[in-house]
């Protein structure tokens, strides 16, 4: 493997280690080791700037599984290394923040620092992979080790609900991404993004084009907090600070927005596409920022403004695959919206990850959220006050920040919706700015609600439930570095011009960003309608901040038993009634009855089955010879079966029974394979033991001596019934040979390829290794589960004694 390869497995491989970091030097954070982890990354990454900044591509294949195609192939361009830097270089922010944040003497800090690592490899596995299986398992990964960190205090209600609401939700999502993986797949006859990228033409003729549109933009949206799969992101909010500001300012939400760009040069030419990805986004963003107004947790303004500015990108992207039906780059003013939707990706990252912080430090401080409860920090946090009007202001718009570049940029590119003649735009164009700007003005007022309630008016020190004061140094370092980079970026803008932004851009959108593509960020523009729509957000923002509690009562519009939220629960109270409810009509204690209702659902399927498909066939033209012993053999089988039934006495059904088995290895025996003839009598006599070690601890069969056994003609038919049902599926697949047999292969090369004479050995331990590997260690888990249980009952005892 090469080292890109090395570098994004290395999260998973640290995570090993951090348990016993954790165990030997307690004494130590172990925020500390892990720090070194991203910060190494992130130098490894930023020497690929300049490659991608030349339009380079950087691409290693590391061999998985060759024979479906699918391989670890890594490739670093202009989008990739963008994300790869927010993961390396958040990530490095957040660790350095929580070794201040948690507590290395109360919190579980081996358990959070390797779910963090789990996580941060999952997202570069996902921003860095070709092959879209790959991309897809490290995106599950992604939705596992987030449930883990929102439930890290996991002896918190609130907690466990919102990791498995986060979970269900995103996994649902996930399993739609992979059904329009398979379509892809099935379309363009590979699973590498950049091939399907060269077949666009083509996939676009495909009937299967529009399913998988959906099936990928359904994951996407659910991954990235889109409406209405958006309820999960304010409960993930439960997890610790840290987590919310790595989770949802710069990586996980970030990944439907990432696989929606990526995936964008596949799709962005359809019509569908363009109105899916815009209208989703811009509702999104009206939405999240209407709501997030009505909250009173600081963390729950975050989680809402973060779905809004989440649509804003997202809205953008769509508007971006627009420029797809121009042809000429000098007058395309649509290619102007897929660069805006990177640079308020970097923008966004850096605001809300101070913010996150910000909340984060007064909790620490204050010991609460609550608005209501806040006010008057300004003079006793003025550090912390600073980085929040910073970034604040921001995410308002509001220059000199770079929050106001990209909203300017926004604002642009929904006015040029106007001018679009594609689409039926010429109707319905004039929703498109007419929403973003009453979303941007309440944008306006959930940002100056985060930074006035608790830093400006009276300081209520008795609702507080600690003295307020700055927070310690090391808790500041983070937040005030991503608020210089506020700054930097609004007065510097162009420093990522040439260097992130157009390469990003030019993989998006790779058929339009070619060698003449130049991206030049400015403050001003000129009188022109972003211009006036800015001055129009401000001056209603301020207007409408002020007169807040005469009309805050605007969200009571909508009963909350009518919200998603309450439909959601609702939802799954109905599913774990309707499970209890199968539970309690199937799950009898009866072994009989479950034996029955399994059985009578093989023969009816697997039966109706082969009379659908008219599947059975008898050709006995290849059957061997049947001899004596065969026959004399199957007898025994049948009477000793048969014998069973008529046993009175537990020992004599077992060895009867026993007797079953050995005369199957004598089956073995007389077809030349003596290694399975040894095999069941090894299995047959332990088997037996058990049986019987097992049941001389069960009371005796006594008080059924007097009892005769009643015909029972249910059981007979089931019985008869699934006999027959084995019997014809076995001789119709014996006569059905739809292709030669796999038998002559091994024959030839068990000891060609694998150095063993013994066949049936060859194809256990290597041909199917991998299938012996994991049957062992179900066997294994089993054992353990097995031993825990016991274990768990002589400690019970032990304790009631």
């Amino acid at each position: 493997m090469s080292l890109l390869h090395w570098a994004v497995l290395s999260p998973f491989l640290f995570a090993l280690i951090v348990p016993t970091l954790y165990k030997l030097f307690r004494q130590i954070h172990t925020g500390w080791f892990v720090l070194i982890l991203p910060i190494l990354l992130f130098t490894y990454f930023s020497r690929f700037i300049s490659l991608t900044k030349q339009g380079d591509i950087i691409t290693e294949r590391a061999a998985w599984i060759p024979s479906l195609g699918i391989h670890i192939d890594f490739y670093v361009d202009g989008l990739g290394l963008l994300f790869a830097l927010l993961i390396t270089g958040i990530g490095s922010l957040v660790v350095l923040y929580s070794v201040f944040y948690l507590s290395k003497e109360k919190e579980k800090l081996n358990q959070f620092y390797v779910f963090l690592l789990l996580f941060m490899g999952a997202m570069l596995g996902v921003v860095l992979s070709d092959n879209l299986i790959v991309l897809y398992s490290f995106w599950e990964f992604t939705s596992l080790s987030s449930f883990l960190l929102i439930g890290y205090w996991n002896e918190r209600e609130r907690s466990r609900y919102g990791a498995q609401k986060s979970l269900l939700i995103t996994v649902l999502g996930g399993l739609s991404l992979l059904g329009g993986i398979i379509l892809l797949s099935i379309m363009g006859n590979t699973f590498s993004i950049r091939e399907l990228i060269a077949q666009t033409g083509e996939l676009m003729d495909h009937s299967l084009f529009i399913p998988a549109l959906l099936l990928v933009l359904l994951g996407a949206f659910t991954k990235s907090a889109q409406f209405p799969f958006h309820i999960w992101l304010p409960d993930a909010m439960e997890a610790p600070t840290p987590v919310s500001a790595y989770l949802h300012s710069a990586t996980m939400v970030k990944a439907g927005i990432y696989l929606v760009a990526r995936l964008s040069p596949v799709f962005a030419e359809s019509g569908l596409w363009f109105w899916l990805v815009s209208i989703a986004g811009l509702i999104t963003l009206f939405w999240g920022s209407f709501s997030a107004i009505k909250q009173t947790d600081l963390k729950g303004i975050l989680a809402f403004s973060t779905i809004s500015q989440l649509g804003l990108i997202m809205s953008l992207l769509g508007l971006g695959a627009a420029a797809l039906h121009f042809d000429s780059l000098g007058e395309n003013i649509y290619l102007a919206a897929t660069v805006a939707a990177v640079f308020h990706l970097i923008n966004h990252a850096t605001f809300k990850g101070s913010l996150f912080m910000v909340a984060g430090i007064i909790d620490h401080e204050t010991g609460t959220r609550d608005i209501r409860k806040l006010g008057g920090l300004m003079q006793l946090m003025p550090i912390t006050f600073t980085v929040a009007v910073i970034g604040a202001f921001s995410m308002a718009g509001l220059p000199p920040f770079n929050g106001f570049l990209s909203k300017e940029m926004f604002l642009a590119s929904m006015v040029n919706v106007l001018e679009l003649n594609i689409f039926n735009m010429e109707t319905w164009g004039i929703l498109f700015p007419v929403i973003a700007w009453v979303a941007s003005v309440f944008t306006f007022i959930y940002s100056m609600i985060v930074v006035l309630k608790p830093f400006t008016g009276k300081l209520q020190l008795q609702l507080l439930d600690k003295k307020p004061h700055e927070a310690p140094i090391g808790m500041l370092i983070s937040p005030v570095i991503l608020a210089s980079l506020v700054i930097i970026f609004g007065i510097f803008p162009n420093l990522l011009s040439s260097s992130i932004i157009e390469p990003a851009v030019a993989s998006i959108q790779p058929s339009l960003a070619g060698p003449d593509f130049q991206v030049h960020i400015a403050f001003w523009h000129g009188f022109k309608p972003e211009f006036w729509m800015t001055v129009g957000i401000i001056a209603f923002g301020i207007i409408l901040y002020k007169t807040f509690p005469r009309w805050q009562k605007i969200h009571q519009w909508m009963p909350e038993r009518l919200s998603l939220n309450a439909l959601y629960d609702n939802g799954i109270r109905g599913l774990e009634r309707s499970a209890s409810s199968v539970m309690k009509f199937l799950m009898t204690g009866s072994i009989r009855t479950y034996l029955l209702s399994i059985f009578l659902f093989f023969i009816l399927s697997l039966g109706f089955t082969l009379y659908w498909k008219d599947a059975f066939k008898l050709d006995t033209g290849n059957f061997a010879p049947i001899g004596l012993y065969e026959l004399v053999l199957a007898a025994i089988i049948v009477i000793s079966s048969i014998a069973i039934l008529f046993a009175r006495s537990r020992l004599t059904s077992i060895i009867i029974l026993g007797a079953v088995g050995y005369t199957i290895s004598l089956f073995f025996v007389l077809l030349r394979a003596p290694d399975l003839a040894l095999t069941q009598l090894v299995i047959e006599t332990i088997s037996v033991s058990l049986f019987l070690l097992c049941f001389f601890h069960l009371p005796l069969m006594a008080s059924r001596k007097e009892e005769r056994m009643t015909f029972r003609l249910n059981n007979a038919l089931i019985s008869i019934g699934v006999g027959v049902i084995v019997t014809l599926i076995a001789l119709s697949a014996h006569s059905n040979k739809l292709f030669d047999s796999i038998s002559s292969y091994y024959l030839e090369n068990a000891y060609k390829e694998a150095g063993g004479k013994n066949v049936v050995n060859v194809i256990l331990v290597d041909f199917r290794g991998l299938d012996t590997m994991f049957e062992i260690s179900v066997l294994s888990i089993a054992a353990l589960g097995i031993f825990a249980m016991i274990k768990l009952r002589l400690t019970g005892g032990k304790d009631k004694s």
